[in-house]
């Protein structure tokens, strides 16, 4: 790429790599000269994660059979957004994935807050807070709205582990909810996604 193509911008996470085109024409020329170049070295791209996709937004209008990618585990596709003005367009722009959000609330499961009665909502936010804290450093990179339901997730567990842990709020879902709710309301900085989910309100 720095030898042959200066002037096409190209990104490259350990084996994946992004090159940004300029045109269809360009786009192909590419891909040939790259996977001639493989050939070159014994490898072979892959059959099919290597792709020509259009990145479509509000400035791109076109259409192609390809819209979106997968890279870092981030998918990237054409999204509604709203600008400072509060005014809506479709940005192309990456957000987390279902899958990283299912593997987040299954990790989130498998912490079981529900069966730790014996700590208090402290002892659970300085334990948990650094592995929350790295999920919405990373994922909350771009387009961070798509975040806030794994995070609301974490709260009806935490209201699971009030049911457990006050007589008064058991077989309470509702009013534990509501505990949960409060508390954020007045500590917000007891764990660090409710400081994150105060930009959702």
């Amino acid at each position: 790429m720095q030898k042959n193509y200066p002037s096409i911008p190209f990104e490259r996470y350990a084996d994946d790599g992004i090159c940004h085109c300029r045109s269809i024409v360009q786009a192909h020329m590419l891909m040939e000269a790259i996977e001639q170049r493989f050939g070159q070295c014994g490898l072979e791209l892959h059959p099919t994660k290597t792709k020509i996709v259009y990145c479509k937004d509000d400035n791109r209008k076109g259409n192609y059979s390809n819209l979106k990618f997968d890279f870092s585990g981030f998918p990237f596709r054409p999204r509604q957004s709203k600008n400072r003005y509060g005014k809506y367009f479709i940005n192309f722009s990456p957000a987390i994935s279902n899958k990283a959000a299912k593997r987040i609330r299954q990790t989130i499961r498998g912490w079981k807050l529900h069966l730790r009665s014996d700590k208090s909502l402290e002892d659970l936010a300085r334990i948990f807070n650094p592995i929350i804290r790295g999920w919405i450093n990373y994922y909350s990179s771009y387009y961070k709205s798509a975040l806030y339901p794994v995070m609301w997730h974490l709260d009806k567990i935490l209201a699971r582990w009030a049911q457990r842990k006050f007589k008064r709020l058991k077989r309470r879902p509702k009013r534990a909810r509501s505990w949960v709710s409060e508390v954020r309301r007045r500590e917000p900085r007891k764990f660090v996604h409710w400081q994150f989910l105060q930009s959702a309100a």
